[in-house]
């Protein structure tokens, strides 16, 4: 399974490169880098999904010595790594542009928003495809853009003030309990991913 790993890092250099700088110009731009972070994060992931789409690609892995729950596995494991990643060199880079460090609650913030949106997004996209993984999006923007502007309005304060609320508690068990739910999610995502996945005929 590690060489699958490795393949997905490989094939993402270029983007993680791209990425990176990108990264580094909204930084300088003063922009905020965990919403920044968590975009990133999940274009890196669902691109190296992606890239793996086409049935040609998938009967090459299937004929290769990997049964189907690790080419699933690799794909979570590898999504976390680029959070990770992405989560590490905005850290560093908001230090060396900023003189700053960001806090740890906005870091694990970050982390457990992209766990959760590519805990949804993988048995999606292992069940139908990405490119109805961007119309459901755009239907989900569509609903959201209606119901801010006709149903609650202040929907976007309110959000943030709730952010502000979690990310300034004192509360440890909180953090434990936020903290193994997400895990738990994934967990569960990842399970319904192998059974999607080893049920797909190509």
């Amino acid at each position: 399974m590690f060489n699958l790993i490795h393949k997905d890092i490989v094939l993402q250099k270029k983007t993680l490169a791209v990425l990176f700088l990108g990264l580094c110009a909204y930084l300088i731009l003063d922009a905020s880098p965990i919403w920044v972070g968590i975009a990133f994060s999940i274009a890196i992931s669902m691109n190296t999904f992606s890239i793996d789409e086409k049935s040609s690609i998938h009967i090459l892995l299937n004929s290769l010595p990997y049964t189907r729950k690790e080419i699933v596995s690799s794909k979570y494991i590898v999504v976390v790594l680029f959070t990770l990643m992405m989560a590490a060199a905005i850290f560093i880079g908001n230090f060396m542009i900023h003189g700053e460090f960001i806090l740890w609650k906005d870091i694990l913030f970050m982390i457990a928003i992209v766990i959760v949106a590519a805990s949804f997004m993988l048995p999606f996209c292992y069940k139908f495809k990405s490119n109805y993984l961007l119309i459901a999006s755009i239907i989900a923007f569509v609903l959201y853009m209606l119901i801010i502007n006709f149903v609650v309005q202040n929907l976007n304060d309110k959000m943030r003030e709730f952010i502000h609320m979690l990310l300034t508690l004192q509360n440890t068990p909180l953090y434990l309990i936020v903290a193994i739910s997400v895990i738990t999610l994934y967990g569960c995502s990842w399970i319904l991913s192998i059974r999607i996945y080893r049920n797909k005929v190509f």
